[in-house]
């Protein structure tokens, strides 16, 4: 609590950030999954106030996410009505808390490092590439979307294209201040006065941006229409703000696409957010390290509220969790702050919200996407080796060309590939001096590496001298004893002599086979 109330300013400051850059997407992604949009708002309220509060994380923001889009579209439009999905999305959370009670978390420690980072500097891509037309003021594309082939039949390349040869001048010149602005503020304003980091860029590129976006809306030709701006679900009282909100129908229980719907969710949404979660702990400049399990409760829990109150799914983001770190965020303040603000905002300012135009947000999601693709990114890990650079760059373009999910199990095998190529050349190491060779075996000799321990031992000439040193051996699995118990006893035919140096551990300390041609050291 002490260290809330000491960063509360930071945290506030940051949670501007993530509501300015959450609220767009929480509506695009409804509108692109074919929801109703306030269901989107509800699903970022849930995910900042209640994950937020719930889970180990200090940094990660959670919310809707592009990656379920097309599960949650494709469950709308099978189920027989929206409350049924709602449905759905609750049974997900319960099937959460179920991984997470039956430890399910250890899962996302098994994705490895350069994957991870892969998947940050795609994701900043992605931010960069799919912004672009909203940059220009080209929306005929949902906010948020992060996959390769669109819905409108275009990809994330033709779209850019299209974009630019559909320029709206205004809109253009708003992003461009929008950049200007963050930079400006970054690089020299925040040096010259403390007031500027308490001020969050982002904030002031949204007032200036509505400003010039007022001041030109009479100027014929020169103005930005309402598909280029916000656009927010707005309420006249209280009861119609009620009217926003919907339950889940329990009378589809028995639905046999219900659940399958509820699988679907759970399995995938509990692989992004623990995906998301390392991603998090990476950015994190404390290297705070997130309980697994603790999230996959807290997610359940989330979902199971978001699916009550009519909201769509949600899942730890990466997009909404790197710019609350580049905001500065301490602790966990700011995402659940982030969610008060998305309430207030529908309460009290809808008519406000809806006159902020795409282009300024679009503007502060380039700036994010850049810091998280820097080139000095792809120079660290060209410089870790091939076993580093090859992984991180496959995964990157995999997830560039597929969705985030695709771009990781690509990523995950290739990285697994480079791990399991490393073990097979350095658990068999083989010194040859003269007609004396030293087989020494070490860390973990699998069933992988029988045809390396076989061919070598084979190649061993006559009237030779052979150590095989196990001592530094953690494991060695049985094929590998059964190869050189083979070797063994057919040694003495080339007139090999043959010692064994054995492992101090009991799985292999008696499993070589004494010969009468060989000594046991």
């Amino acid at each position: 609590m002490k260290n809330i109330l000491k960063n509360a300013g930071t945290d506030i400051s940051a949670s501007l950030v993530v509501f300015l850059v959450a609220l767009p997407l929480c509506l695009g992604i409804a509108l692109g999954s074919g929801a109703p949009l306030f269901s989107g708002i509800i699903s970022g309220i849930v995910g900042g106030i209640v994950i937020g509060t719930l889970s180990g994380s200090n940094l990660s923001v959670s919310g809707p996410a592009a990656g379920l889009t097309a599960i949650v579209s494709v469950g709308i439009s099978e189920l027989p009505a929206y409350q049924a999905f709602l449905l759905s999305v609750v049974i997900a959370g319960c099937l959460q808390l179920l991984f997470g009670f039956l430890k399910a978390g250890f899962l996302g420690d098994f994705v490895p490092t350069n994957v991870i980072k892969g998947m940050l500097t795609a994701i900043g891509i992605i931010l960069i590439l799919k912004q672009i037309p909203h940059f220009i003021g080209y929306d005929s594309n949902f906010e948020g979307d992060e996959t390769f082939n669109q819905e409108d039949s275009q990809n994330t390349f033709s779209e850019i294209f299209e974009a630019l040869r559909r320029i709206t001048p205004l809109a253009l010149i708003i992003g461009v201040l929008s950049l200007g602005i963050q930079i400006l503020w970054e690089k020299v304003l925040i040096y010259k006065s403390k007031i500027f980091k308490l001020i969050p860029a982002p904030l002031v590129v949204v007032l200036a941006a509505i400003a010039i976006q007022q001041l030109c809306s009479g100027v014929a030709g020169f103005q930005l229409n309402e598909t280029q701006l916000v656009r927010m679900p707005i309420s006249g009282n209280i009861r119609e703000f009620a009217s926003f909100f919907t339950m889940p129908d329990f009378s589809y229980f028995n639905l046999p696409a219900v659940w399958k719907t509820g699988l679907i969710l759970a399995i995938v949404a509990s692989l992004e957010s623990l995906l998301s979660i390392e991603a998090a702990d990476a950015l994190d400049p404390l290297k705070n390290v997130t309980p697994k399990n603790r999230e996959l409760l807290a997610q359940g829990t989330g979902n199971i509220v978001s699916g009550l109150l009519g909201g769509l799914p949600v899942t730890s983001v990466i997009v909404r969790t790197s710019a609350n770190v580049n905001a500065g965020a301490k602790s966990k303040l700011s995402t659940i702050m982030h969610g008060v603000l998305l309430l207030l905002s529908v309460l009290f300012i809808p008519d406000l919200i809806n006159l902020i135009p795409l282009s300024a947000l679009a503007g502060i999601l380039i700036y994010t996407g850049f810091k998280l693709a820097k080139p000095a990114i792809f120079i660290e890990m060209y410089r870790k080796g091939w076993d580093q650079i090859v992984p991180f760059v496959v995964t990157v373009i995999a997830i560039i060309l597929t969705d985030l999910l695709e771009g990781i199990v690509i990523g995950i095998i290739v990285g697994l590939f480079y791990v399991m190529r490393s073990n097979f050349r350095s658990a068999v190491f083989v010194i040859n001096d003269a007609n004396k060779y030293l087989f020494r075996l070490r860390k973990d000799v699998s069933f992988l590496n029988k045809s390396i321990v076989k061919n070598k031992l084979e190649s061993v000439p006559v009237n030779s001298f052979v150590i095989i040193d196990a001592s530094r051996a953690d494991f060695i699995d049985k094929d590998i004893i059964e190869v050189i118990n083979d070797f063994m006893k057919h040694a003495h035919i080339k007139n090999i002599h043959v010692e064994i140096k054995k492992s101090n551990f009991k799985s292999t300390h008696n499993l070589f086979k004494e010969q009468s041609q060989f000594s046991i050291i």
